[in-house]
């Protein structure tokens, strides 16, 4: 009997549980919108009260990222040697100073020559420099690879004999020889110069 009220019991409780949500869930009525929608159609249709601040407004895909470009490395000029044209002293690269030559030394020789051809200072200053890169002023001076010979490194070094028979230790004939192969060749020794800082020789 128990057993029998039990069940009962059960049925009854299942048909008053499904019963009223089945018929509600059958009886959807297709004006009514959720609380949900409820609340989305107050949030878009929002108007704030007269005198308020008002938003500013946002718009979605019209933001734009700017990326700073790399700052373009502005060139620097350097100083480059270039021969200079015959007759002309050299206006690029540097420019040796003007040293006075001890008395009685082959510079001394040669500043007197260079005087002598109507150069200035600024000429003897450049053959000074070029003779020492060339052979140190040493009138034996001489380069087993090439062959070049005295304080002017002429090549081959009998060139020389052309200024004089003494062409092998006298500086005077090394250096006349000198100083026209470089008035023939480059017009002045800053123009000699020139050409030896750009080439490497002269």
């Amino acid at each position: 009997m128990l057993a029998v009220f039990a069940a009962l019991s059960a049925l009854g409780f299942v048909a008053a549980y499904v019963g009223p949500t089945g018929a509600a869930l059958a009886e959807v009525d297709p004006d009514r919108v959720s609380l949900f929608e409820n609340a989305l159609a107050d949030t878009q249709s929002y108007s704030p009260a007269p005198g308020a601040i008002t938003p500013a407004a946002l718009e979605r895909g019209t933001y734009s990222v700017y990326v700073t470009p790399k700052p373009t490395p502005t060139p620097t000029a350097t100083a480059r040697s270039v021969a200079a044209p015959a007759g002309a002293s050299s206006s690029s690269g540097w420019q040796p100073p003007f040293v006075a030559p001890d008395p009685g030394t082959a510079q001394a020789i040669a500043y007197e020559a260079v005087l002598a051809r109507g150069w200035g200072d600024d000429q003897f200053a450049c053959l000074r420099a070029l003779w020492q890169k060339e052979s140190g002023w040493r009138v034996n001076a001489y380069n087993s690879s090439s062959g070049a010979y005295g304080i002017p490194q002429a090549l081959p070094g009998s060139k020389m004999a052309s200024a004089g028979a003494d062409w092998e230790s006298n500086p005077a004939t090394q250096i006349a020889w000198g100083l026209g192969y470089i008035g023939s060749r480059y017009g002045d020794p800053c123009g000699a110069w020139g050409s030896s800082q750009s080439r490497g020789w002269y």
